[in-house]
């Protein structure tokens, strides 16, 4: 782990990490208190992180859809709006 989040800090990825008392949050971007040995806490956690990227995409995708509408392109047509590649959450 500490290897891990040594390499992702030279990258300048950001860190999401649950740590419990035993666990120094110093060099991670977004702590999150729980027990990390239950699985239990990882699993709900986690869903809940993997629901918001679910939710974020569709919102993503209405806000494309309805740039879309509004964009006349030239010619009186409409131009569609760049798209991005959906999110995978396994």
């Amino acid at each position: 782990e500490k290897i891990a989040v040594q390499e992702a800090t030279r990258l300048d990825i950001p860190v999401i990490a649950i740590l419990d008392s035993n666990c120094d949050p110093d060099h991670i971007t977004y702590p999150i208190p729980g027990n990390d040995d239950a699985i239990r806490s990882i699993k709900l956690i986690t869903s809940k992180i993997a629901d918001a990227c679910i939710e974020g995409a569709h919102v993503k995708a209405q806000r494309e859809e309805a740039e879309f509408q509004a964009t006349p392109a030239s010619g009186g047509e409409r131009k569609p709006a760049a798209r991005s590649e959906g999110v995978a959450v396994s």
